[in-house]
């Protein structure tokens, strides 16, 4: 396996961090194999990225035959839109080096959870769409070919998670135009990827609501969307075993365990002809 660390610098001289695990190919199996890949964006309130929502998710899509890569974008005080350049920047590098890292250039998704999750869409979607143009990014050659999202947060609505938005937009975080900007269910449209999401429904930080809206956008867009509302636990989960709980005991949920082998065959599914990863 091939496994980098790369520095992004930040638009406004932070440093972001991008990690790639890039599997091996084998002679005595497919030895010019391209795998889907999945750019994993952890979330922290746009305050700091959770070590539960990065390398242990990464795990998961090796498992099943992924490429994976990890963005440990900055952070407040780091404002809109740092981030956002900083994911189009790792988007353009795995396309960049597809072929170095095994990837299949057409079937590259990115997963991101809570803030994470908004970043994630945020790129996908033509939410930032003028901002990227703005720092010399072509939105539709770093949007990627899936959108995965873990309890994200979307709206910076009504039922917003508003240290997000606030850690995201600074100054700005009362600016009218600001925040319709950056409230991604606004922004879905027939450029948007196909959607794989989930959320529980006791989530008590951010809403599921936030999920829900999505769906309806995707659902009015024409965009094609799985999601998976699960019964039971918080917010933050990560894997909901005890790899990702809070000091190995706070955020075990049984119910939501199941969730990367319904994004790995969402993956099969979405890219199939394209690279298949094992269930």
């Amino acid at each position: 396996m091939q496994y980098f660390e790369q520095e992004i610098e930040g638009i406004d001289g932070s440093r972001a961090k991008f990690v790639g695990y890039s599997l091996d190919n084998s002679e005595e199996v497919v030895p010019d194999r391209v795998r889907p890949s999945v750019l994993v964006i952890p979330g922290g309130g746009y305050e700091m990225t959770s070590d539960r929502e990065a390398e242990p998710i990464a795990v998961q899509f090796l498992a099943a035959g992924c490429n994976a890569f990890v963005l440990r974008y900055s952070c407040w005080p780091s404002v809109y839109p740092t981030a956002l350049v900083e994911a189009a920047e790792a988007m353009k590098r795995i396309r960049e080096h597809a072929e170095q890292w095994h990837v299949d250039p057409k079937a590259i998704s990115i997963m991101g959870f809570s803030a994470g999750g908004h970043l994630a869409a945020n790129l996908a979607t033509t939410a930032g769409d003028q901002d990227l143009r703005a720092h010399g990014y072509d939105p539709d050659a770093v949007r990627p070919d899936g959108l995965m999202l873990g309890y994200p947060v979307i709206t910076s609505g009504p039922f917003a998670h508003r240290g997000s938005i606030d850690h995201l937009l600074g100054d700005k975080k009362e600016d009218p135009e600001a925040l319709e900007a950056v409230s991604i269910e606004k922004h879905i449209d027939s450029k948007t990827p196909p959607v794989f999401v989930w959320h529980t429904m006791e989530d008590g930080l951010v809403p599921p609501e936030n999920t829900l809206m999505l769906v309806e956008a995707c659902k009015q867009a024409g965009v094609s969307v799985e999601a998976h509302l699960f019964p039971h636990g918080g917010h933050g989960l990560g894997l909901g075993t005890e790899e990702t709980a809070w000091q190995g005991t706070n955020g075990i949920e049984p119910c939501v365990q199941i969730w990367p082998r319904l994004a790995a065959a969402w993956i099969k599914r979405t890219f199939r002809g394209q690279g298949e990863p094992t269930a």
